[in-house]
């Protein structure tokens, strides 16, 4: 019998036993990827979604989260929200960064909880085949993209000062107990909710504290709200590329295994996805009498944060459902309710991120309490016999125990960023100076992102004057006009 040679030797110091090569590389792979959404993806969105003048000030302000959270993260934060239960909602905090504990296998929960009678297993810790640094860095880019995406709410008026303190403060007083209270052996994973990539802990949040965000720091000049057209569409799309690309291994990852949960997850993510934007699509061109490039990306991004509480846990037939609702539910909801809503109307939500988000997190969370399958729900979940309510009618209780979960995360997201912008408040503007607003990046980082004039209005000569040797070109008329939310450009 030949002896195993090379990476197959029985005791290489590196590879301890439990360790399992094929879940530890795809959970570094994943975790590559859901950063790759927020570094470039999200920074590329945000820097060429908006007004010429705010593209810098927009990318730095997701290039800073992204920093400050990975350092929040291991300082204090993941073991906020994965860490030894101090309340319900909240776990003991420590520091991440021994090399023992890295090394370790992952665990999750650290605990394990018993019934009542204090002997019998209700739901067991889950031990990962791969070691604790992969999960701390899995779980660092889901806080990180979380963070960004509430920043969407924000962008082009929040003082960079007021976001700098807001980023941690967020992340330790909301973000973890969500995550704890889901995820990491809280009161709701143990009573059997299903999120199973963040539906809720992601996307409700990021929606509800964003859209609370945009309230208390006010809203954009008067000049940017009715005038707010991308800098490059192009590049726009390069960065929702990037993001619904690096949404396999946002999905993917989820199962914490290279198992059949895994791909199934991430087809069905795709398919939503895909779903949603054409049905988004289709409503626009109906309603407007064109398709939005913007459009079809908002589409495509709510039909990722509504598969995501249920991708592995639904068949492929379900996905489709999720798809069709996620591009037509939250486009009511921005394009015809928003419009006759005196409160939405107020509240200047920069990217609709309430309703991308929010709006689609919920959908996604109480059609996972309808479409879970039960095999689906044996492999992945700590309580067992967990059905969606169109499996039976035991299955009912599961859409219930979403509704509630939904409602407490909703509840603590509005309090919790409440007090904290009241409290940054004390200190530090939310808003910038009106000089910064009718200036932009210049004014707050003394830096410009392209050197070219205009911002998104028709060229004039006389405004802008002519650089070149010979006499202004004539404008000529294209036929063409403002559609629902272009921009007419004369040439």
């Amino acid at each position: 019998m030949s002896i195993p040679q090379g990476a197959y030797q029985p005791d290489l110091p590196g590879v301890p036993p439990w360790l399992n090569k094929g879940d530890n590389a795809w959970q570094m792979t994943a975790a590559t990827l859901v950063g790759l959404q927020s570094m470039p993806g999200l920074v590329i969105l945000y820097a060429s979604i908006v007004k010429k003048k705010w593209a810098v000030n927009s990318a730095f302000m997701a290039l800073y989260a992204f920093a400050a959270v990975l350092l929040c993260w291991v300082l204090v934060g993941y073991r906020i929200a994965f860490g030894d239960k101090l309340l319900p909602f909240w776990a003991k905090g420590a520091p991440a960064l021994g090399q023992k504990f890295l090394t370790g296998r992952a665990r999750m929960p650290e605990t394990t909880h018993y019934f009542s009678d204090g002997t019998t297993v209700e739901s067991p810790m889950h031990e990962p085949f791969y070691p604790m640094a992969a999960h701390v860095y899995f779980h660092f880019t889901f806080a990180a993209i979380t963070m960004i995406l509430l920043a969407g709410s924000v962008l082009a008026r929040m003082s960079i000062k007021a976001w700098i303190a807001f980023v941690p403060l967020w992340l330790i007083f909301c973000y973890t107990v969500g995550a704890f209270s889901l995820w990491g052996g809280g009161f709701l994973y143990h009573w059997g909710v299903i999120d199973y990539s963040g539906g809720y802990v992601i996307h409700l949040s990021a929606g509800i504290s964003g859209f609370t965000a945009a309230y208390w720091v006010g809203p954009r000049l008067k000049s940017d709200r009715e005038r707010f057209p991308p800098n490059n569409v192009l590049l726009m799309l390069a960065g929702a590329g990037l993001l619904w690309m690096g949404w396999s291994g946002f999905n993917g990852g989820a199962p914490n295994a290279a198992n059949v949960a895994a791909p199934l997850a991430v087809l069905n993510t795709n398919i939503s996805a895909a779903t949603s934007l054409l049905v988004w699509t289709t409503l626009d061109v109906f309603y407007f009498g064109k398709p939005s490039v913007i459009g079809a990306v908002q589409g495509m991004m709510t039909g990722l944060a509504c598969v995501t509480p249920g991708a592995g846990v639904v068949q492929a037939w379900a996905a489709i459902v999720m798809g069709i609702l996620a591009g037509s539910i939250p486009w009511f909801s921005m394009m015809i309710l928003h419009k006759k809503s005196t409160f939405l109307q107020k509240v200047d939500d920069t990217l609709a991120v309430f309703h991308t988000h929010a709006v689609a997190g919920l959908l996604g969370g109480l059609l996972t309490g309808l479409l879970a399958e039960p095999s689906l729900c044996s492999i992945l979940l700590p309580v067992t016999n967990t059905k969606g309510a169109f499996y039976g009618r035991s299955g009912g209780i599961l859409f219930l125990k979403q509704i509630v979960a939904a409602l407490f995360i909703i509840g603590w997201n509005i309090v919790a960023t409440t007090l904290i912008l009241l409290a940054i408040r004390l200190f530090i503007p939310l808003r910038m100076s009106d000089e910064q607003l009718m200036i932009g990046d210049d004014a707050v980082h003394g830096e410009e992102a392209y050197a070219l004039w205009g911002d998104g209005e028709k060229y004039d000569p006389e405004r802008h004057g002519w650089q070149g040797s010979a006499s202004p070109p004539e404008t000529t008329q294209t036929g063409f006009v403002n559609g629902a939310r272009g921009v007419t450009v004369n040439l």
